[in-house]
This record gives structure tokens, sequence and C-alpha cells, in this order.
């Protein structure tokens, strides 16, 4: 799956390896209740895949060279989720999944959350201090502060235990030198951001960041973000990427983002397939 996302990347394509793991890991298997995948393959490559992420969504990623491969892929999970409302989403520059998606009966989504792709060029990522705390990247054996203080920002719907931090810390392509932290003055972990850099394409996948609620309003989380693509750029990465909300519903992100130079491309849009009666 990563493979493929990595070989059709474009700034026009949705899925980034880093997205993947992040979906795959970012909490433990039977809190998560993931489906499964269906790989479609031609001359031994892989060239789409379907991934059953529940039984009502599914993430689809199609070679825009080999459209039939696509069909083969919805296909599948249409067969699995025939009674049930399924819902999906894609990037509106995707052309060739659109497609695919409007003869499988997907319909887009009016009035709800979507996301917008943006870009920044690391030859320009900032250095930006924030008086009173230390950025650094996490050590390996420090899954239980970081998994806390992923936690103290997203307490509300986080899953993310200290077993659950073991396994995304062991999933590819995390590497710990770009799992970056703020670090407080009483040596808390008081913001986070984990970086994912494709070597393939050079582009570094900002996904997730957080800031406790007490630490908010410093500057704390584009601080730890352009700390972390800078730690990227020197590993190579030549692209940022990061896909915050792009409706007003969740806007605080995007400022941030784009106050870090990121600028906007394009958006995503929620596609949904009603039940089919059997």
């Amino acid at each position: 799956m990563q493979e493929l996302a990595s070989r059709i990347w474009t700034r026009e394509s949705r899925h980034h390896p880093g997205q993947l793991a992040w979906s795959y890991a970012y909490a433990m298997p039977e809190e998560l209740g993931h489906g499964p995948v269906a790989l479609v393959e031609r001359g031994g490559e892989v060239v789409a895949w379907a991934w059953a992420e529940s039984d009502d969504w599914l993430e689809l990623c199609v070679d825009p060279a080999d459209a039939g491969a696509g069909q083969e892929a919805v296909s599948w999970f249409c067969g699995r989720a025939a009674d049930t409302v399924s819902r999906t989403m894609a990037l509106a520059t995707e052309e060739h999944v659109l497609a695919t998606l409007d003869r499988a009966g997907f319909v887009v989504e009016e009035d709800v959350p979507w996301f917008t792709h943006h870009y920044l060029d690391l030859g320009l990522a900032p250095v930006i201090d924030v008086p009173g705390y230390h950025l650094r990247h996490v050590e390996p054996d420090e899954a239980a502060a970081r998994a806390a203080c992923h936690r103290l920002a997203w307490s509300a719907t986080s899953k993310v235990s200290t077993g659950a931090y073991e396994r995304l810390m062991s999933t590819p392509p995390y590497r710990h030198d770009l799992d970056w932290v703020a670090v407080a003055a009483d040596a808390e972990m008081v913001a986070s951001v984990c970086v994912w850099l494709d070597d393939r394409t050079g582009v570094a996948l900002v996904e997730p960041v957080g800031c406790a609620p007490e630490h908010r309003g410093r500057g704390l989380a584009g601080a730890v973000s352009a700390a972390a693509l800078r730690a990227a750029r020197d590993l190579g990465a030549s692209t940022g990427l990061v896909c915050p909300r792009g409706d007003d519903g969740y806007p605080v992100p995007m400022r941030v983002y784009r106050g870090i130079g990121f600028e906007p491309g394009p958006r995503t849009l929620t596609l949904v397939r009603p039940a089919v009666e059997t």
C-alpha cells in the first residue's frame, strides 16, 4: 500500500506513506477495528488497493495509468458493504479516482468537513524560537512520555496509549529523529509533531501536531513543526506536506501552517454511496 502511494505521488494525489502508517498504528488493533485490504496487481506490481478501514469507510488508491484496477478494487469494497451506507474521500484533482467512484454509485456529499493539502518548500523552512521551551526529537525509549504528550493535546478523542505509540514507532517510515516535542521548564513534553519522510519522493508529511491546552497561544505548534521539518530537510526532504481542515469548523491549524509558510493546494471531497437493497 505504501509503495503504490509513494510511486504515484504528486501534488494532485491524496495518499502518502506516512498517512497510511498513522492511520494503521495510532491505536491498538482491537481499538481501531480495521477491516481487510484488497490489492490489485499487474505483473507483480500493485496498481490499486481498497482498504475497508471500517465497514462503512473506504480508502482507495489507484495508479492513474490503470483505471480498470480501480474499478476492481471498488467492486470488492462495495461487495462487502452492499447493505451499508458507505463513504470515502478523494482529492478534487484525482479525476481518475472520482470517475471510478462515480461509476460505483458514489456521489459528492455536501456540508461536511473537508481538508486542504498544503505544501512548503523546505529550503524556506523557518527557524522559530519560543522562550522558556526546548525543542528536541524523541528518543526510542520515550514512548510513554510521547504518548502522554499526545493525549494532553487530544484527550477528548485520543486512543494513543503507550503500547499504541510503541507500535507506531515500529511502523515504517517512522523515525524518532523526525518525532519532535517542545519541553517546558519542568521537563514535561507539552507540544509535539510527527513528521513522516518518504525517501522516494522527498515529501515530509506533518501528521499529527498537538499542544497541551495550558501552553497554547505561544506559537509552540508552529515552532515544533518548523524544527521537525528542518530536520527532515537535513535528511534529504525537499517538500513539506500538511492537510488541515479547510472549512470554517476548525480554522486554527490552517492559520498555524500558513504562518510558517505553507501554501494551499487541492482540497478533499467526501463521497457517499447509499445502501444497496439485496
